[in-house]
């Protein structure tokens, strides 16, 4: 059993709680921090802990405590692993890791000084659909992965902090662009190195200094492209869709506006029906696991039983550092209309790989464009002359 300290009582916090304390039966929260008095009491008692307190040191210093789980806003996450490391306690965070690379920089150097365990709790890699996906993109069923797409949208985050701009580190990019770039750069494969970023934001609805929408472009260094839209603006509730294209295959990924469950109600009576969800009435479309379908429970029970085992999760603060300084450069391609590069202090991935060729061999003298067997039942080549260029249609009987 893993004895864990809360760091925030708020939205998140509670959605980790959930899981904690439910999907491997055997976790317990014995502390909850927040700034707030009432917050952490509250907490307290809904989750059964032992204490709780608004100071953030005697949170994490507590003899009792195994592990620290961050579920702070994002200007405070550094403080909280700094104390982390002095207190020699493992530590999870939420998501983003930093407001910027500099911030995430000195997380994760700090976490590997310190020797600590470091988790970085970016969810909707744990989901069962994607999950299921990418065991398929491993094991070679795309073929060469070419484009990855991701897409959350949805009408806004619930606490205020997110909306202030110093607070947050920014806007949807960094709230929403932290899941799709991760998503889609787990597609590509987390050892190609990404190289540079071309991106759109604008402030279109919300009356705040940060985005509200974006559309972004990633360049690996093998030649695959990645593709991320995040909006703060969509109305109808929580989009999260991916798209992964390889030389041999296509997925398709809807995990959560379209669950396969749909219901209609007069509102008489509804109440919760999922997150981000902007009406009761009407026709919905529920959750049926919650938890499960936002990747907690395969998150947390992969962190805790990595901590056992002593290896690493999949997901660490190197992670969390890479994601931050994609985003860095995306916030640079936004203001000057061009493409940016990425500034990776640290990569420990691969290096001087090239794009690899797109020529595929039919024969000594040709290449092969397409082939596709005709409604008339003959097979049909398209093909290309090494030499001279020219394009042919070759029909097989």
């Amino acid at each position: 059993m893993k004895r864990i300290a809360m760091l925030g009582s708020g939205f998140i916090g509670r959605f980790y709680a959930d899981s904690l304390q439910g999907q491997r039966s055997k976790d317990k929260i014995i502390s909850i921090y927040s700034r707030r008095e009432e917050a952490a009491k509250k907490f307290a008692t809904d989750y059964q802990c032992d204490r709780y307190t608004t100071n953030l040191e005697e949170a994490i210093a507590h003899p009792d405590v195994d592990v620290v789980c961050i579920s702070l806003p994002n200007h405070l996450h550094e403080e909280a692993v700094m104390l982390c490391c002095k207190h020699k306690k493992a530590v999870l965070t939420t998501k983003p890791l930093g407001r910027n690379a500099a911030e995430a920089k000195r997380m994760l150097l700090a976490v590997e000084e310190a020797g600590i365990f470091n988790g970085y709790l970016e969810d909707l890699v744990y989901t069962p659909k994607f999950l299921k996906s990418y065991e398929s993109v491993k094991n070679g069923a795309l073929g060469r992965i070419l484009w990855a797409k991701s897409r959350e949208a949805h009408p806004g985050p619930h606490s205020d902090w997110f909306w202030d701009i110093e607070k947050a580190g920014g806007g949807c990019i960094l709230d929403l662009g932290c899941h799709c770039i991760e998503i889609t750069r787990t597609y590509i494969g987390k050892d190609i190195k990404p190289i540079e970023v071309m991106c759109w934001a604008d402030t279109q609805v919300k009356p705040i200094d940060a985005e509200d929408h974006s559309i972004g472009l990633i360049k690996y260094e093998n030649g695959a492209m990645a593709q991320f839209e995040v909006s703060w603006t969509f109305r109808g509730g929580l989009d999260l869709r991916d798209e992964v294209m390889g030389t041999e295959g296509t997925i398709w990924v809807n995990n959560f506006l379209r669950t396969g469950l749909e219901m209609f109600t007069t509102g008489k009576g509804a109440d919760y029906v999922a997150e981000k969800a902007e009406s009761n009435t009407g026709w919905l479309f529920p959750v049926g696991d919650e938890l499960n379908e936002l990747g907690y429970n395969h998150m947390f029970a992969e962190m805790f039983n990595c901590m056992e085992n002593g290896t690493s999760p999949r997901e660490t603060f190197y992670d969390g550092y890479i994601v931050n300084a994609i985003i860095d450069a995306a916030y640079k391609s936004a203001k000057s209309k061009s493409w940016e590069p990425i500034q990776l202090d640290i990569w420990r991935g691969k290096t001087g790989l090239s794009k690899e060729s797109h020529l595929i061999e039919h024969d000594k003298d040709h290449y092969l464009i397409k082939e596709e067997m005709t409604h008339y039942g003959t097979k049909k080549l398209i093909l290309k002359n090494k030499q001279t260029g020219k394009i042919i249609e070759k029909v097989i009987e």
